[in-house]
């Protein structure tokens, strides 16, 4: 796997990948940036919410489990000082669906975690990783 970074102005970039969509990268102002994209950290917690988020999605569709929708807030929590890492990741799953088995959710989001998320085994070997989940009944508004 391999990305390439662009240079657009200041601290403003663009990048790819092998799937060959940009992604624009920028931070504020105040540090040369346009606030013209995601910022870096951002772009962790949305990578770990993604790939958990395929993963429990992919797991419940072979279960066959009815899930109409799916929600994920990631929150994160970085050190005071630099390099400002992340110190604790929170990962919410929101379930929306009819008469959905709680056991199913548990156990998808249980091998997301410790099995199958590449981002969620990196990310946990430098920071605390919790989560939790909440089952809405119905189809999201």
């Amino acid at each position: 796997m391999k990305v390439i970074i662009k240079q657009i102005q200041g601290i403003s970039f663009i990048g790819k990948g092998d799937t060959n969509h940009w992604v624009s990268v920028d931070g504020p102002k105040k540090f040369h940036g346009s606030e013209a994209g995601s910022r870096p950290m951002e772009l962790v917690l949305l990578s770990l919410g993604s790939c958990t988020g395929s993963d429990v999605t992919s797991i419940l569709n072979k279960k066959r489990v009815p899930v109409d929708h799916l929600e994920i807030i990631v929150t994160g929590k970085r050190a005071e000082t630099y390099p400002k890492v992340f110190t604790k990741i929170h990962v919410e799953y929101i379930f929306y669906g009819e008469n959905l088995d709680e056991n199913d959710l548990k156990r998808a989001i249980d091998l997301s975690q410790n099995k199958y998320c590449p981002i969620t085994a990196m990310l946990s070997k430098s920071c605390e990783i919790t989560h939790s989940y909440q089952v809405e009944e119905g189809k999201k508004d």
